[in-house]
């Protein structure tokens, strides 16, 4: 399994980029895991092109006005792929002034982590704990409780 986690910006404090390297450290035995950044841009639109030129397999956007979704159930997606011979995953943060319809449209699912709003070099750690409690629900390791 392949997982491309598509992120507007870079991390610049190091105890993000600690945090990050960690989690992919304990992907490592499960997936690959590729941090691609697109450069922040002047305007929404310019942002979305960056994204839609990263995007690879199977789509999911992080918007607060999108599903919410239990670790279990955000799991359970990557299960049900896996199942239907999708191994390449992009999972994308946009930018400080969020997204714009057209992308919207354009990725197979929208998910939020609830209403309230993260720094987005938080949201990367967050989505990156996510990602590897959802590995470990389905690989039944008890990390997940």
């Amino acid at each position: 399994m392949t997982i491309n986690l598509i992120a507007v910006g870079s991390l610049k404090e190091k105890y993000w980029t600690d945090a990050i390297k960690e989690y992919q450290k304990r992907l490592s035995r499960f997936c690959k895991l590729n941090i691609i950044e697109t450069p922040e841009a002047r305007t929404k639109e310019e942002e979305i092109k960056n994204i839609i030129k990263k995007i690879k397999g199977y789509s999911i956007l992080f918007d607060i006005k999108g599903k919410l979704l239990s670790s279990e159930e955000f799991s359970a997606v990557f299960s049900k792929k896996l199942l239907e011979g999708i191994s390449c995953f992009s999972l994308i943060i946009g930018g400080s002034e969020g997204v714009d319809e057209s992308l919207k449209k354009q990725v197979d699912l929208i998910v939020s982590f609830g209403k309230v709003t993260y720094p987005h070099q938080l949201m990367r750690v967050i989505l990156i704990e996510q990602i590897y409690r959802a590995i470990t629900i389905i690989n039944n390791i008890t990390y997940h409780k």
